[in-house]
């Protein structure tokens, strides 16, 4: 257990339907984000690279959930991040919806324009501030248009481990999390409003290097859902932090077999090939899940403190021209939710967790199904439990773009805490 001082464990609130046997009602509607004109792409920390063109749109992707007068909404953006600070934003252009019940989640794409406001050493930024309002903007027009598109609807629920070449662990390939979860709204007679796929990969098959904007290989997913089941397709990012990666790798072509390293695939021709296997591993999952007619609904949202000890994340903070919510003490205030829907439970992540992380968490969750949301609510770094942090060379990088040694166990104190005080799903 964590020192009192360590972890913030403010008033857990909920909304939850009293109405029994209340019509479950699912809507979804999509919205373009791609930049017109084209601005320049990002894939981490610093100024973006100018962009030679696009492949593919970035969408704003919205599905909503209704029993009773419990409504929560679940949005995809096609962005590297999206921070709280962004999501406040949307939330006041929602107001027929909770916005303790929005869950706001960046694909993690590297080939879209930053909406983080970073900072250059002359505290200037490349960011365009009238692209992130027109982004916030058309993520709320999405979720509007889902609540008016809200229809009654049944739910296929699964998990299982995608198969084939989709991901591997780039410190070390075998250490991921293959397991992938689906949640997939139809109507009474059957037919797709829309299919959700929870799944951890950096979509980074282009980078940024390439100066594309892209959707990268969750646009192809998204696609192909669409095209062979009807309905919105959307993606929702696991605990994919250091470093779960799309599995790009030229296996004739090693560029260093003693540290298991090879060229890489970073094609759009290689991102519709894991996209669309994504697709079809997610179909396969969910085929034979039986439809889930009465589905219960409950939302529970915890605001947690985190100390900022990383001076170049608190650089960021101080010099965004976001104007970062903080606290005097040199700490942010975040929110994480859980969500239980169906025989599903769902945690939400504010930035990259390790895989570890992530499995830790799962196994703590209830529910036949347990889902990770991950860069959701908001995306602040790499989070890494205090034995990881700093301990190996290979953690530099996502160590130094960390909050701080404690932010995992803080995470995970107050995950466990939340998970502790809420009903399983179909309890509530």
């Amino acid at each position: 257990m964590l020192p009192r001082p360590l972890v913030t464990l403010l008033m857990l609130t909920c909304s939850i339907t009293s109405v029994a046997h209340a019509d479950f009602k699912v809507g979804v509607s999509k919205a373009i984000i791609t930049p017109n004109p084209l601005l320049p792409v990002t894939g981490g920390i610093g100024p973006g690279r100018p962009s030679t063109g696009k492949q593919g749109e970035l969408y704003a992707r919205a599905m909503v959930f209704q029993q009773g007068e419990t409504i929560v909404a679940v949005v995809q953006l096609d962005l590297l991040g999206f921070p709280s600070v962004l999501g406040a934003r949307v939330h006041q252009q929602v107001p027929r919806i909770p916005s303790d019940n929005i869950l706001i989640g960046s694909s993690h794409t590297h080939s879209a324009p930053d909406c983080y406001g970073f900072p250059g050493l002359d505290g200037k930024t490349s960011s365009d501030l009238k692209y992130m309002d027109f982004v916030c903007k058309q993520a709320a027009v999405a979720l509007n248009q889902a609540l008016d598109n809200l229809q009654t609807a049944h739910l296929k629920i699964a998990t299982g481990e995608a198969k084939g070449k989709i991901a591997y662990n780039f410190y070390a390939p075998e250490l991921y999390d293959p397991r992938m979860s689906v949640i997939q709204a139809v109507t009474p007679d059957g037919k797709t409003i829309g299919t959700l796929v929870n799944y951890a990969i950096h979509p980074e098959v282009l980078g940024s290097e390439l100066g594309l904007v892209s959707p990268d290989l969750v646009g192809p997913l998204c696609d192909k859902l669409e095209a062979d089941l009807g309905g919105m397709g959307m993606f929702m990012n696991g605990a994919q932090g250091g470093m779960v990666t799309a599995d790009n790798r030229l296996l004739d072509k090693p560029s260093d077999p003693l540290k298991a390293k090879w060229e890489d695939a970073r094609t759009w021709e290689e991102c519709v090939r894991i996209g669309q296997l994504m697709a079809s591993e997610a179909q396969r999952i969910v085929k034979d899940a039986q439809p889930q007619t009465d589905p219960g609904l409950a939302c529970y949202a915890r605001k947690v403190k985190v100390p900022v000890d990383s001076e170049l994340m608190w650089m960021i903070i101080l010099g965004s021209p976001l104007k970062y919510p903080h606290n005097i003490d040199k700490s942010i205030t975040t929110r994480v939710n859980l969500v239980n829907i169906g025989d599903a439970q769902i945690l939400t992540i504010p930035g990259e967790a390790l895989p570890n992380i992530g499995c830790y968490l799962k196994r703590n969750m209830k529910g036949d199904n347990t889902l990770l949301f991950g860069l959701t609510n908001d995306a602040f770094g790499y989070i890494l439990t205090k034995v990881d942090f700093n301990s190996l060379k290979r953690y530099d990088y996502v160590s130094r773009t960390s909050l701080g040694e404690m932010t995992g166990e803080i995470l995970m104190e107050n995950a466990l805490q939340m998970i502790e005080d809420a009903p399983a799903p179909g309890q509530d």
